[in-house]
């Protein structure tokens, strides 16, 4: 009851004792920390979802509802217990409906829950947990938002614009329009979007790739770097090297195949 409790109340996304609420909109100019008004908050309106800290017995199962508690038992010589599992069908309906500040929010609570007991406590997540968050929930995560979007949005897709701009973050905000483009600045500058009413919650083709899902970048960029690194995101770069080796190999058959054409002699009778 007391995870149940502290999942309710709170603000995801820092460390600070003093954090901000939802509908703020203030703005920092670049070049400093990014605000309270960046990225994460939590809802307090969703429905609490029964933790076990043996994270090992947890399952993802994404045609259950919400509330589900799975019916796989750990057995041991005394007593039986069910072990609960994490739903992912309230993300899908939310994405699948284009809800996509909602199903924002969904994934954020999701993290947490997925992050441990900790995490549920204090209602936000420290970088050091991701790494206890599974690659086959983190990834079923990232499968829905690409399902939905055709491909334009999820933590893969991030992690591959990361990757472009050499992992960047200064670069990355600016290609998933995470900063704008500060106005009548002589010099080209740019500040960071006021959350939530600065961001892009309509799927359009001026919708920049990778723009959601959003990620906490309060005090820093550790625990978006954390998500980014995860190994759940490796397929990535394995699946870019076999786009380029193809491409190379491409290459190098065309220039085959034109070396190789056998023209015809010239004969005199």
């Amino acid at each position: 009851m007391a995870a149940a409790a502290a999942l309710r109340g709170g603000a995801v996304g820092g460390f600070q004792k003093h954090q901000q609420q939802y509908h703020s909109h203030s703005q920092i100019a670049t070049g400093g920390q990014l605000s309270n008004t960046c990225f994460l908050t939590l809802s307090r309106h969703h429905a609490i979802l029964p933790w076990n800290t043996n994270a090992t017995m947890r399952s993802s199962c994404p045609s259950w509802p919400l509330m589900a508690v799975g019916t796989t038992k750990a057995e041991n010589s005394d007593t039986q217990m069910a072990e609960p599992f994490v739903s992912y069908e309230l993300l899908r309906q939310k994405l699948a409906s284009g809800q996509w500040e909602s199903a924002d929010e969904e994934t954020r609570r999701l993290l947490i829950v997925l992050a441990g007991e900790s995490a549920i406590k204090r209602n936000y997540i420290f970088f050091s947990e991701v790494q206890f968050i599974p690659a086959s929930d983190l990834k079923a995560i990232d499968d829905l938002w690409r399902s939905h979007s055709n491909g334009r949005f999820g933590y893969s897709v991030q992690r591959r614009i990361w990757n472009k701009v050499n992992r960047d973050f200064t670069e990355f905000f600016k290609k998933v329009a995470w900063m704008k483009l500060l106005q009548g600045s002589e010099i080209e500058q740019y500040t960071y979007r006021s959350f939530p009413r600065e961001f892009m919650w309509e799927f359009g083709d001026s919708t920049p790739e990778g723009h959601l899902p959003l990620t906490n970048a309060l005090r820093g960029t550790q625990l978006l770097s954390s998500i980014l690194q995860h190994p759940a995101f490796d397929f990535v770069e394995e699946e870019d090297t076999l786009k380029v080796g193809g491409i190379i190999e491409n290459i190098l058959d065309t220039k085959q195949s034109r070396g190789s054409v056998n023209y015809m002699p010239e004969y005199k009778i």
